[in-house]
């Protein structure tokens, strides 16, 4: 999503560049430094039937023993070109990213269990390289609704997988939609392109529907004012491909809970029974497959 005001933390920044390169550090020593394997020859025994005096000891040979070889020279292990991006990127940018590093913490402990994994994101900004980096050799992909905001992060960022959507709802309508959500279409675990409930979103790629996501963000569509999209229809279809994946589990955070629309529909949506911790505005909540097991209400 694009930031509405820009952030200009110094403090920040430098945090999470200081994380990059200990992420940086971590994937060149486990790359570099593997066991040592020695390649001794295995004994053998070999029994001599003779009628000759056995030679006596002191005349005996002590058998060889190789030393071992000194390890080889490490090998050259090239950065990650997500990670290489996300470095030089952050450590030139002027502008942080939105989130704060106790909110960003929140969801790289998953990702760090869960990665490489399916990563899907509401939203593209300035931590969108970020999130790809952390999730290296994963799949991460952005959903934003500012066509003119792609073509300009592709510009600097060809690299980041993102797509354009487009979003009918109004933040005004928050209390009309909430109530057509607890209707009985909208609780049906379904693919939400088949769901017959008005705030399941049909108009993404199919490539969106057909991945079963490990990891969703929702950090946008934009949300703070009565005309904008708002985030309702956003947080029921990230529960609902949640619990419509064939198993597993998936993680959901939500970001801005501290709005009255993100509060209220990760509640309902992503229920308060899956719901797992909470710092400052970011809430992560952890929703099992419902296909798994029939019968399963919709909230715990």
């Amino acid at each position: 999503m694009r930031p509405s005001k820009p952030q200009t933390s110094i403090n920040l920044k430098l945090i999470l560049v200081c994380f990059l390169c200990l992420l940086l550090f971590l994937l060149v020593f486990k790359s570099n430094f593997t066991p040592f394997q020695e390649n001794h020859p295995s004994p053998i025994l070999e029994t001599h039937v003779s009628n000759s005096t056995s030679t006596p000891a002191a005349e005996e040979q002590p058998p060889s023993r190789d030393c071992p070889s000194l390890p080889l020279t490490p090998t050259c292990t090239k950065t990650p070109p997500s990670l290489a991006q996300a470095l030089v990127h952050y450590a030139t940018l002027n502008i942080t990213p939105q989130q704060t590093f106790n909110e960003i913490s929140v969801s790289l402990r998953v990702l760090q269990k869960k990665a490489p994994c399916n990563f899907l994101v509401f939203g593209l900004g300035h931590d969108s390289l970020m999130w790809t980096a952390l999730n290296h050799g994963g799949r991460t992909i952005f959903l934003e609704e500012d066509k003119s905001w792609i073509e300009q992060i592709k510009q600097k960022l060809p690299s980041l997988e993102s797509y354009h959507i487009v979003y009918d709802s109004k933040v005004h309508q928050a209390d009309e939609l909430m109530e057509v959500g607890m209707g009985e279409d909208c609780k049906v675990v379904v693919d939400p392109r088949f769901s017959k409930c008005k705030l399941s979103l049909k108009g993404f790629p199919n490539e969106v529907y057909d991945v079963e996501w490990d990891l969703i963000m929702v950090d946008a569509p934009t949300g703070y004012h009565d005309e904008a999209p708002g985030r309702m229809s956003a947080i029921y279809t990230a529960g609902l491909m949640a619990r419509n994946r064939e198993d597993g589990e998936t993680d959901v955070f939500v970001h801005d809970v501290d709005r009255v629309v993100e509060d209220k529909f990760s509640k309902a949506f992503l229920c308060e029974g899956y719901f797992r911790e909470q710092e400052g505005r970011i809430r992560h909540f952890t929703i099992p497959s419902h296909r798994t097991r029939s019968g399963r209400s919709f909230c715990p």
